[in-house]
């Protein structure tokens, strides 16, 4: 049994504990609210320029189409770009988006496919070196920069576009976390490059009522310069939900460390009242013997 001097020594332990948890949930709380504006904000502008890509895009097919688009005609070498955080204590998330990253290489290697990744983030890096040690491509550090923006989506678009048209790969898909709630963090894998093709949803008359749209200049040279500026897009709204999950799940994890700090110190109370009882009771005890003995 520990001794009142150990268990005390315990419970100011887990105090300490607990003032740091607390302290970065108020943190993670106070950075949440503003990843998560920023998150919210950038997805009506992917969807509209997803609109518009749509309606380009049905209007364009075969050779004419912009290699984003209609690829390299190969379907062997894939890269998954997989979006992980920097920083630590935010629960299982970057494990989430490690796992769903395994399970869609597992996937694609089962069926043939060369598979390498390229990982944005430090915290995705040791499991899949672990598991891949030999199929890493690139690693892109967001570390030094205090929150990555869209300066780093472009360096990061630029980059895979150039190995594309070199014919590093052949298919790219983006693994990343999709901010719902403080409380869910779903990981998703899109493709990334080739652009897929996205559904016409209607965007000021370009389709969906009929209405006949003529672009100038033709259709294949906006989507020369459309493809890229969605490319980008797509990782800089993958970067702002990263934070946004980052905060949210680090204050949900700190709330329960913080918690269960709270439990654990209880326990260790009633343990060294307990104690310190049983201590005063043997002494009293031993008191009245040696009293009783004279």
């Amino acid at each position: 049994m520990a001794s009142l001097k150990e268990l005390k020594g315990r419970i100011n332990s887990v105090k300490s504990t607990q003032k740091i948890t607390k302290a970065k949930q108020m943190v993670a709380a106070a950075k949440l609210r503003r990843a998560q504006a920023a998150a919210e904000a950038a997805r009506p502008y992917a969807e509209r320029l997803s609109g518009v890509m749509g309606s380009l895009a049905s209007k364009v097919a075969g050779d004419s189409a912009p290699m984003l688009l209609r690829g390299n005609g190969a379907n062997q070498r894939h890269l998954l770009v997989v979006v992980n955080t920097d920083k630590g204590l935010c629960g299982g998330l970057n494990a989430n988006i490690v796992k769903a990253a395994k399970a869609k290489a597992k996937a694609l290697i089962a069926e043939g496919k060369d598979v390498t990744f390229y990982l944005v983030g430090k915290k995705g890096r040791a499991p899949i070196k672990r598991d891949y040690p030999n199929r890493i491509a690139k690693h892109f550090d967001t570390s030094e920069v205090r929150q990555p923006g869209f300066e780093e989506a472009e360096e990061i678009a630029d980059d895979l576009i150039a190995q594309f048209e070199q014919g590093e790969f052949d298919v790219a898909h983006l693994v990343y976390p999709i901010f719902k709630s403080a409380l869910a963090q779903d990981p998703t894998v899109d493709q990334l490059i080739p652009v897929p093709p996205p559904e016409a949803d209607g965007v000021d008359g370009m389709a969906g009522d009929g209405a006949v749209v003529d672009y100038e200049p033709g259709e294949e040279e906006i989507l020369e310069d459309l493809l890229p500026r969605y490319v980008k897009t797509q990782i800089f709204g993958a970067l702002l939900e990263r934070e946004a999950s980052e905060q949210g799940a680090s204050m949900t994890a700190m709330d329960n460390a913080t918690r269960n700090a709270g439990d654990l110190i209880q326990k260790l109370t009633i343990q060294y009242n307990r104690s310190r009882q049983a201590a005063i009771t043997t002494e009293l005890i031993e008191i009245i013997a040696g009293a009783e003995a004279l």
